[in-house]
């Protein structure tokens, strides 16, 4: 009986609301320490070497770093969707063939990113209004950063591909040990060695390549069907292409959040350091935000994706219902806590008052307007689970970039100031999650009718 209780798939036949409470904890917390690993950079060059530092690290460079992770992590999801719905259906030879064709993928990848980010770095933070003084540190940064981008890649797709399974807490350790291995050498490297903005390079660096390193063991020397052998890593052409036709939507609907935060980060560049300071820390306290709901959208997309496969559609629409409840409550007591301590916090990052009076506005500016963004992320994640990845895609090239483009062009002709651009974040956001609302509800019942 024990035996037989182990076997069952939890997410196909357990309790919605407690098996989806066991996935997202380890997310979330896993997604907390792999944010703390750019926070931790900032902080530690925000106080001991500077706010100039404190920008060059987390402005410009860090939109950049994230519209390129975030178009593979994007890709990686299509790896994942598709390993969930094999191993919903039990197909083995598939899981395989998946997981070994989405490590060959990472590989070739990382090389050709790689080699752009290293020769392009200092166009691209030119073609973001990067201030002069910052351009010499952030293009240090960014090349150090391109130079290790295969661990990145590597251990995002191997976290991916864990979860895709039901496996959430192995990334969560991993990221932890090397998390704490990279606070050390930010410390090591920053306050003994004083290598500056190339400290905190170095020890993220090292950080991700242990973290790599981990989640192939740990896929290695897995004894179940998703065992990764190197003689094995290879494209397979069927494979590759389901990934890339969810994975490439969804890759692409990061990019245009990138995109958009990158437009944003080049007009707010040309209002001076202060500012970009500012956004800089703001950005590692939103990150709060985005780590809750990012690991909210791996959950429902887990879910759906192998509920959808093993053709068990109550669950797809319950589980759903549960997360938009868990996402909700949750964003309301981050709102809260971001609200009431939005001093202190930004006082982690820098004692400049200036600095900390432009980011204490930007952040009740934005904050309030997060429960929003519950819908679209949740309701994405479940069209991406169940292989639906087109229209989700349009929809946020229309509300978020194409609307945010224009919102910028035009209204910072009526009134450039910073509360201006700022703004650009809740309307698309309520204009998108209408939008993927009434897409969602088309799309339930159009599954229900067959």
């Amino acid at each position: 009986m024990k035996q037989k209780t182990q076997n069952i798939n939890q997410i196909t036949e357990g309790i919605i609301w407690r098996q989806l409470l066991l996935f997202f904890f380890p997310i979330v917390f896993g997604t907390f320490f792999q944010q703390l690993y750019n926070t931790i950079d900032t902080v530690i060059v925000g106080q001991f070497v500077g706010k100039a530092a404190l920008a060059s690290v987390g402005g410009s460079a860090t939109q950049l770093i994230n519209l390129v992770v975030g178009f593979f992590t994007g890709l990686s999801s299509g790896a994942s969707v598709v390993i969930a719905q094999f191993f919903g259906a039990k197909d083995e030879r598939s899981v395989k063939e998946s997981l070994h064709t989405a490590y060959a993928f990472s590989i070739l990848g990382s090389i050709v990113i790689s080699a752009l980010g290293i020769g392009l770095a200092p166009q691209l933070l030119r073609w973001m209004n990067t201030p002069e003084e910052l351009l010499a540190d952030s293009t240090l940064y960014l090349r150090i950063y391109f130079a290790g981008i295969l661990f990145v890649f590597i251990f995002n797709v191997g976290s991916s591909i864990l979860r895709a399974v039901g496996d959430s807490k192995n990334p969560l350790y991993y990221l932890i040990a090397c998390c704490f291995i990279n606070i050390f050498l930010d410390l090591l490297f920053v306050i003994v060695f004083h290598l500056g903005v190339a400290g905190v390079a170095y020890a993220t660096f090292l950080s991700q390549a242990i973290s790599a390193l981990l989640v192939t063991h740990k896929l290695m020397t897995s004894h179940s069907i998703l065992t990764l052998k190197i003689r094995d890593i290879r494209l397979h052409k069927n494979v590759l292409k389901s990934q890339l036709w969810i994975g490439l939507p969804a890759g692409f609907q990061s990019v245009m959040y990138s995109i958009s935060n990158v437009i944003i980060q080049a007009a707010l560049n040309r209002f001076g350091t202060d500012t970009v300071a500012a956004w800089s820390a703001y950005g590692k306290l939103d990150a709060i935000f985005w780590m809750v709901s990012g690991a909210i959208g791996i959950s429902i997309t887990t879910f759906v994706g192998q509920n959808y496969g093993a053709r068990k559609y109550d669950r797809v629409h319950k589980s759903v219902r549960i997360c938009l409840g868990i996402d909700s409550i949750i964003s309301v007591i981050l709102i809260v806590f971001l609200m009431l301590f939005r001093v202190p916090l930004f006082r982690l990052f820098t004692q400049d008052p200036s600095v900390i009076r432009i980011g204490s506005d930007m952040l009740a500016l934005i904050t309030p307007c997060y429960i929003f963004f519950v819908f679209i992320e949740v309701l994405a994640g479940a069209l991406r689970g169940m292989g639906d990845v087109m229209i989700p895609t349009l929809i946020t090239l229309l509300g978020v970039c194409v609307l945010r483009l224009i919102w910028i062009a035009v209204v910072l002709q009526i009134s450039p100031t910073v509360n201006a651009i700022i703004y650009s974040y809740p309307v698309t956001w309520i204009a998108t999650a209408v939008l993927f609302i009434i897409y969602y509800l088309y799309k339930k019942k159009r599954i229900l009718k067959a």
